[in-house]
């Protein structure tokens, strides 16, 4: 389950929009102090959005969450894969006809 969010994604829309309007840039300490965010919650925001839309080499949402998935999904397939590992040992010593029960 995701973790409830501080700020409303019409916030953080808004924010970034702003931001972005203006040329030249204003600090985002500015913008950050006159919508009552902290300022490093708009930096990450803002490097999301240029991450969308191609201005910057990082991830961009949609791959970030797909990431999410897939290590999720690895946690779970390993947990299967170790659970299944035992449950064979355990069988292949039950059916080993040179291992004697005692």
């Amino acid at each position: 389950m995701a973790a409830p969010r501080k700020y409303p994604p019409e916030l953080r829309e808004r924010a970034v929009r702003l931001w972005r309007s203006e040329q030249p840039h204003r600090p985002i300490a500015h913008v950050a102090r006159e919508l009552g965010i902290h300022p490093e919650v708009l930096r990450s925001w803002i490097r999301r959005d240029q991450a969308d839309h191609g201005e910057r080499t990082d991830l961009t949402t949609a791959e970030h969450e797909e990431l999410q998935r897939l290590r999720k999904r690895v946690v779970e397939l390993e947990r299967a894969n170790e659970i299944l590992k035992a449950a064979s040992a355990y069988f292949a010593g039950e059916l080993d006809p040179t291992r004697r029960r005692s």
